[in-house]
């Protein structure tokens, strides 16, 4: 049956659709509205953030120096840690039960202790072993001797610190994207006459690539900011050059915020690089469904 306006009756009399009010969104909205607007009035109205003194350091040659450190720091740590990983997570792999030992209790350990602890350790190796030295163990003769206060400065044991720590961290990563490759993958590579090495480099690894690099780049984010931790053993990076600013003028509060900026800058810089080496790997790889015929 239809109705005056040709329209079949159930339709016509169908109840209207409302959109549901979302009073929950907009008492939302309304929070983040009024949090915002206080934390806008406080950074223009109060006078201890001191934007003046900010803008004074934010390029201070102290400050720009102590970020070359922070940024050569981060990579040679990277690097440490990224052949390290490699390494370590070769061995874990490996049917050798000896080699997996031994890389399991470098992960274990320096996993399981702070780095904070690793880096003063470092910084104190002075008090266990006064002179390095290269030669026969157990009394033999000595062919090469140093100080180990001229040895392990504060840049070395930040190295090593940082270095070694990120090792372990490493190691976990690249081999959870080793694991990641379908072992048909090496199969195949070996049917063809590849060597164990060459069906590494060429096969397996630039395919686990694709897992391995967004967590290596949360490793680098944070890296940068841990480099902070090396202020500890007075390393002149970023966070110890701001230190030394405000402990002679006492402009606490401005100096961490140029800290922060500067960490906030170098952190999207690297964000943004990140971002371009993922979608560099994840080439030929999609998540959408096949459209139909």
């Amino acid at each position: 049956m239809h109705d005056g306006a040709g329209l079949p009756r159930d339709m016509a009399q169908a109840p209207e659709v409302l959109a549901p009010a979302h009073v929950g969104r907009w008492f939302g909205v309304l929070f983040v509205g009024l949090i915002g607007a206080w934390i806008l009035h406080q950074l223009l109205t109060n006078p201890g953030f001191q934007w003046l003194v900010v803008a004074q350091f934010m390029l201070d040659r102290r400050v720009l120096a102590g970020i070359g450190m922070t940024l050569e720091l981060t990579v040679l740590v990277m690097l440490i840690g990224a052949v390290l990983g490699i390494v370590v997570a070769v061995m874990r792999l490996s049917a050798d039960p000896l080699l997996g030992l031994c890389a399991h209790a470098f992960v274990w350990f320096f996993r399981g202790t702070p780095v904070l602890i690793q880096l003063v350790f470092w910084y104190n190796l002075a008090s266990l072993f006064p002179e390095l030295s290269i030669g026969i163990p157990f009394g033999g003769p000595k062919f090469y001797e140093i100080s180990a206060t001229v040895a392990i400065s504060s840049f070395t044991a930040a190295l090593l610190g940082l270095g070694l720590n990120e090792g372990a961290y490493m190691a976990e990563i690249i081999r959870a994207g080793l694991l990641s490759v379908d072992p048909g993958q090496g199969e195949a590579s070996k049917a063809l006459g590849h060597r164990p090495f060459q069906t590494f480099r060429v096969i397996v690894l630039p395919q686990a690539m694709k897992a391995i690099v967004p967590p290596t780049g949360n490793q680098v984010i944070g890296m940068l900011k841990y480099t902070s931790i090396a202020s500890v053993v007075s390393l002149q990076e970023l966070m110890h050059s701001v230190e030394d600013i405000y402990n002679r003028n006492f402009e606490t509060i401005p100096l961490l915020i140029v800290a922060a900026l500067w960490y906030l800058i170098l952190v999207t810089i690297l964000s943004v690089g990140q971002a371009y080496i993922e979608k560099y790997y994840s080439r030929g790889w999609t998540n959408s469904a096949p459209a139909a015929a």
